[in-house]
Order: C-alpha cells, then structure tokens, then sequence
C-alpha cells in the first residue's frame, strides 16, 4: 500500500506554482460547488444508506453547509489572499513589513463516519481556498457515501491536486506513514493521539478536531419548554452521533420534573411515539456502536425510550435518570442518542466538577441571568460556548471553530478554515539606501542610553 508516488505528483504539482493565484482557486471552488449540486441526488442517497438521514437533516447539516462554506471562500478570497501590513521594526528603518499567508503544501484530511461528507470537505474548502493540493481519506465506515466522495472527486479535479483514498485502518496508518505538509483530522481522541505521534515524525503540523463530554447546564429561571426543544434537537440530530450533541444536562432540581417533562413532549413532537418509524431519525452506524450504546441503558434509571432493534441498528431517543457517576455513561462520550440528566442545588458544585474533567469541545448554558453567564464563561474552559441554545454556535462562518485539550487543537470554518491551511509568513523589505551605523560595534551609545531608546521605540 505505497502512497508515495501520488504524494510525490501531488507536491510536484504543488511546486509548480499552479495553485498559487486566485484564479485557479475561485475556479476550483466553483467546480467543487458544481459538482455537489450536480451529484446531490446520489450524495443524499449514500448519506441515507449509511445513516439513514432524511433528505432534510443530510441537505442541512451535509451539503449543504459545505455549498455555504464555498460560498463564503469565493466571496471573501480576494481579501483573504491580500498581503496584511505591518509595522516595521525602527531598527530596520527605512522599510516596509508585512504578513503573507501561503500554503504548506500537500495536505492530508481524514474524515470520520459521522457527518461522512460534510467533516471531510469543509476543511477541502480551506485547503483549496489556501492553495494547496490535498489527499482525502473518507471513513470506510460510512462505505456508500465513501465512494461517492470518490467518485465526485474523480470527476471533478486531477488526481495531482485532489485525490481519494478509501480503505480500512491499514490504509489510514499507511498515509500516516508518509510526509504531507499538513494533516488535519477528525474524529475520536483515541485516534487523535495517534495521529499526532504520527505527524511528530515528520514534524507536520496538525489540526485535530475531537470530541468529548459536552455538557449542558439549564439554570432555574430558563424557559423549559423552549429549552427542552432545544436540547432535544441539538441532542438527538444524527442519532446523537455528533461530536457537538449536547452529552449530558445538569438542572437545578427545582425544575428538574418540569424539564423532564418537557424533553419527553419534545422528542414526542419531533420523532412521534415510534421513532423507529419516523423518516427524520437516523440509525446507529454500526453494530459495535450499537451494542457498546445499548450497554450505557443500563447505567441509568431510563425515564424515557431506550428501545432497541440491533437488526435496523436502531436505538430509540433515550432519558436517563439516576445515573451512577463512576458509570460508562459519565466517563465515556456517549456518541449516541442517550441523555444522562443530573440534578443540582448549587451551581458552584457543577463547575467545580466541569474543572475537574477533561476540556469539553462545546459547553451549553440556558439562563436569562447575565451574571451567570458571565460567571460559567469565567470558571469554565471548552473549545467552544453556545448560550440558550445547542450547536448553533458552530453555524456562523465568522466564528471559528475548534477543541482545546483533549478535545481538540486548530480552529476552522469560514477565514479560519482559510488560515488553518496556510503558513503565515513574515515579510520585511529594507531599503539599501541608506544604513545607520547606531546598531554596529562598537556601541556608540552607553547601557543606559540603549535601554531608554529601546523603551522610547519598543
């Protein structure tokens, strides 16, 4: 399995200078556009085959928000690719300085199974934006929409500047072993970890996008029912299978039955009381997935659902009560359409425990209280916050977004998808017309005169 020869094309490629201008970028952005829309109907199908998502959830959270991340590259990619000025050092003086962005090169982006298509071409948009060449590795555990990737890709660009590799976990470490340039990836911190000590070979940078226990606080004044709507929809999208779902909620427990309640209406108002049977409710990805879900049932007193059909892979939207806070359920990311929900009577104790815990990629808070907000944003650290609301914080394309810790390192979407793939390099041009000799030996200067200048001009 020698990848070597297709990354030696890609780089020879690259070198040429094909990609540098703004030109061939805009271009290749609007054939990537063209080709999702023209491949839509076969995208939504592999999308269904894999995940069993609606039409609706896989235009919305698919394709649909990589066509809205080319958008806003080719509109803003003029301003993005302009040299910044910055200011000259006085020493340096007469010149001019400024701050290039440039690409690294090739790039390798390895994708995961659950948002198969959108998580593995919304950091494409960057690269290309930034002007490098790129090698994709889909998710064999998301097969059809796998070769689907690869077949749009193939229609759509030269293998030296994009290419697909699809294959298994040999495949994966095979890539790994090469040099790219850059490695951005998505997925478990498991696999995180080992993707780094793969790029430390070869000294590559690395974006890793991970995931983690995101937690949701829903203080006593917050409106339930809006607020159960909005956990319940930020919770369940995808079979609970992303990275952002809200993981678990603390409530203060004089709204705990109230809010209890309102999640059973809402998961009633949006999957029916058969969710196996609504079109709108996806299904585990696999059977290790599954049975390792079906463990956590038992971690818990199930309030709400739970049912569980491992033939369709389907496990219904489940609540969890009394959860045991040593148990699975508390200690791993759960990944999967269970909600633990835990009572409080002193929002002090939930922060100290939220300390205490590996860095959350997002962290909710549902409050009408200012102070509070203010006070979680200040006692807690999470790659990303959304307030009054769940995963919508990673919508806006002028908020970048991206894990700290274990959760994750790099931030994309937007410019900074633009800037993950670039290398921000420093420019100084000094005139050769004239050389002041104050910075040569022998000093002409004393000591203390050097210091007061230096403060008078740092």
């Amino acid at each position: 399995m020698d990848h070597g020869p297709l990354i030696a094309r890609q780089r020879a490629f690259f070198l040429t200078g094909a990609t540098a201008t703004a030109e061939f970028r805009r271009g290749k952005l609007e054939a990537l556009r063209d080709g999702l829309i023209a491949r839509e109907a076969d995208l939504l199908a592999a999308l269904h085959a894999d995940l069993r998502k609606s039409p609706h959830e896989a235009y919305a959270t698919e394709i649909g928000f990589v066509l809205g991340e080319i958008r806003h590259a080719i509109k803003n990619l003029p301003a993005w690719m302009k040299p910044e000025r910055r200011r000259a050092p006085v020493l340096a003086w007469p010149s001019h300085a400024e701050l290039r962005r440039e690409p690294f090169g090739v790039a390798l982006i390895v994708g995961p199974w659950s948002y198969p298509l959108q998580l593995l071409l919304a950091p494409l948009v960057g690269a290309i934006a930034a002007g490098n060449t790129a090698v994709l590795k889909p998710s064999e555990f998301a097969p059809h929409t796998a070769a689907m990737i690869a077949t749009l890709m193939a229609e759509t660009f030269e293998e030296e500047f994009i290419a697909v590799i699809e294959g298994g976990q040999d495949c994966a470490e095979a890539l790994l072993r090469e040099k790219f340039d850059t490695i951005f990836f998505t997925g478990s911190t498991r696999t995180g970890r080992a993707v780094m000590a793969a790029a430390a070979r070869h000294l590559t940078p690395v974006t890793l996008e991970l995931g983690g226990k995101c937690p949701c606080i829903v203080s006593a004044d917050a409106p339930i029912e809006l607020t159960a709507r909005r956990i319940v929809w930020g919770k369940f999208m995808n079979a609970g299978q992303t990275c952002v779902a809200p993981d678990h909620v603390w409530v203060d427990r004089r709204v705990a039955p109230a809010l209890l309640e309102a999640l059973r209406k809402a998961v009633c108002d949006f999957y029916g009381e058969n969710p196996q049977q609504s079109p709108d409710y996806g299904r585990i990805i696999n059977r290790r997935h599954f049975d390792r879900l079906q463990a956590m049932l038992s971690d818990g007193k199930i309030l709400l659902g739970g049912r569980t059909d491992a033939d369709d892979l389907y496990l219904e939207p489940a609540i969890l009560t009394d959860v045991g806070r040593d148990s699975g359920v508390m200690t791993e990311e759960i990944f999967g359409p269970i909600l633990p929900v835990l009572e409080y009577d002193d929002i002090s104790h939930v922060l100290t425990t939220l300390r205490d815990q590996p860095l959350p990629l997002a962290l909710y808070l549902f409050t009408a209280d200012s102070a509070l907000h203010e006070r979680v944003l200040a006692e807690t650290r999470s790659g990303g916050v959304c307030i009054n609301d769940t995963i919508s914080h990673i919508l806006g394309r002028d908020l970048p977004f991206g894990g700290v810790g274990e959760s994750g390192m790099g931030m994309y979407h937007g410019r900074a998808s633009f800037e993950c793939f670039s290398h921000r390099r420093a420019v100084l041009r000094r005139s050769l017309r004239t050389d002041p000799a104050f910075r040569y030996p022998p000093p002409g200067a004393s000591l203390s005169v050097l210091k007061r200048m230096m403060r008078f001009f740092g």
